[in-house]
């Protein structure tokens, strides 16, 4: 059998992938706490539920849950019911972003965890306002990515509702590739979802890392804060 399945691989003309010499599965993501330079970030627990729920009480409309499957959550209760329901759980992997003046402002992690494929995915990523469109939020996709990257991992993934066009546009903005929409990929709160697939792979990550850590050096921000180049920008030097 092993003779045959040889000379089924030497066939002549049938294309194969390329050969991935010496991969061994990366490790699972671990419950531990690590640094950023604008905050940190920690395992989701249920210390977290009441500053969570103070966070989230300003996005009054719940924007940040629209194409979630769960919530909105707007009570330290209702957090700490989806938080208890996660503990332990080493996938998903969830983690609570805290900034510089120990506020907690959002959640984000890994899911779909693989690591005898080398893919892994971003996601469970809920900002509060406070969250949205800062700095720290593009720290925790960056040192999540690079955790992955530098334990192993070949593939990040970045998925979402694709008609959820602050994801879509978040996505292109942190690097990842689109590659597609998987039609009618579930059901979601009674409705149709449509999912984009969007991704990084290692090859590309050097260059994306270094870009990552231009755009965060603090010679990239003036006296109030405002970047001087944006990451796009950072990407093409």
């Amino acid at each position: 059998m092993g003779e045959r399945w040889h000379g089924f691989l030497q066939q002549p003309n049938w294309p194969l992938g390329a050969e991935v010499k010496g991969f061994t599965p990366p490790p699972m993501p671990r419950a531990t706490a690590f640094s950023g330079t604008h905050g940190h970030f920690e395992p989701l627990a249920l210390k977290h539920a009441t500053p969570l729920a103070e966070a989230f009480a300003a996005d009054v409309a719940a924007r940040s849950f629209t194409y979630l499957p769960y919530g909105p959550f707007r009570t330290s209760t209702e957090f700490a019911a989806f938080i208890a329901a996660h503990s332990g759980s080493k996938d998903p992997m969830l983690y609570a972003c805290v900034d510089g003046h120990e506020r907690v402002v959002g959640i984000g992690g890994y899911l779909h965890i693989q690591p005898q494929l080398g893919s892994i995915e971003l996601g469970h990523m809920v900002f509060s306002p406070a969250l949205q469109g800062t700095t720290l939020a593009t720290e925790l996709v960056f040192r999540l990515a690079d955790w992955a990257f530098t334990h192993g991992y070949r593939r990040v993934e970045w998925k979402c509702d694709s008609l959820n066009a602050a994801s879509r546009r978040a996505a292109l903005r942190f690097g990842f590739e689109f590659e597609g929409v998987f039609r009618q990929a579930a059901v979601v709160r009674g409705r149709n979802r449509d999912t984009a697939w969007f991704a990084l792979i290692d090859q590309d990550w050097p260059r994306l890392k270094r870009a990552y850590e231009a755009w965060l050096h603090p010679h990239n921000f003036d006296s109030e804060g405002r970047q001087l180049k944006r990451l796009s920008e950072c990407r093409e030097m």
